[in-house]
């Protein structure tokens, strides 16, 4: 199916994502930290979007971003602790493995499968209040991305769901990014074709669309780091 509008990827994003859990991806950054720190351990938890699905291992979400990070001056480690398929409650499940290693902040981009699957709004704030709280009770640094909804299951429903992210912002006090895909739908509006920044299957974006979304996003995520205090050895 042929799709125009980056709301629309998501009816068949879920159909096409599989169960298995992504390898954990470690690339160092450029040092510009002070002497003896150890780089951030920034994890991206997440979905298919932030595990890179369909993509070679250089061009998902994670490498990109962590070398525009690299790029401007920011000695971090961007850890890839995306799987395909995950909704809210997987990945609350995983989140004492997730922080099983050294975690200095945590980058929150989850919602996608659950509206996929038409879980209850309620259900789906219930699971990123819970892993927000956790990070808060651990003293870990959170940021949260949102992810848009369609009209599909009404107005309420969308509001609802869209409405959890910036609710829950302000609830813990941490930054937001209001729409993960918003650099994507923003070149389309402005002429780009979306197709071209879509893989074959009109679902997930390939290289070009990541690098928009990186691009996008990365100095909110830049100005996220400075406030998360440095590592230690």
């Amino acid at each position: 199916m042929r799709l125009s509008h980056p709301y629309g990827v998501f009816h068949q994003f879920g159909k096409r994502c599989g169960a298995a859990f992504a390898t954990i991806t470690l690339a160092a950054g450029l040092s510009v930290g002070a002497a003896g720190a150890e780089p951030l351990r920034l994890v991206a938890l997440g979905d298919s979007l932030t595990q890179g699905y369909g993509l070679p291992a250089d061009d998902g979400f994670v490498p990109q971003l962590q070398n525009w990070l690299s790029a401007n001056g920011h000695d971090v480690i961007v850890i890839n602790a995306g799987v395909s398929g995950d909704t809210t409650a997987g990945g609350l499940a995983r989140l004492d493995w997730t922080l099983a290693e050294p975690v200095d902040a945590m980058l929150v981009t989850l919602g996608g499968n659950d509206l996929l699957r038409g879980v209850d709004p309620a259900a789906s704030r219930a699971n990123l209040d819970a892993i927000l709280a956790r990070l808060q009770d651990e003293g870990i640094p959170a940021m949260l991305a949102g992810m848009p909804a369609p009209g599909n299951y009404g107005p309420d429903f969308r509001d609802a769901f869209e409405g959890m992210y910036p609710d829950l912002a302000q609830e813990y006090d941490v930054p937001l990014v209001p729409n993960f895909m918003q650099p994507m739908t923003d070149k389309a509006d402005a002429g780009a074709s979306f197709a071209e920044l879509m893989q074959d299957d009109h679902i997930h974006p390939n290289a070009d669309g990541v690098a928009l979304i990186v691009e996008g996003i990365g100095p909110s995520i830049a100005a996220f780091l400075e406030t998360v205090p440095a590592a230690t050895p």
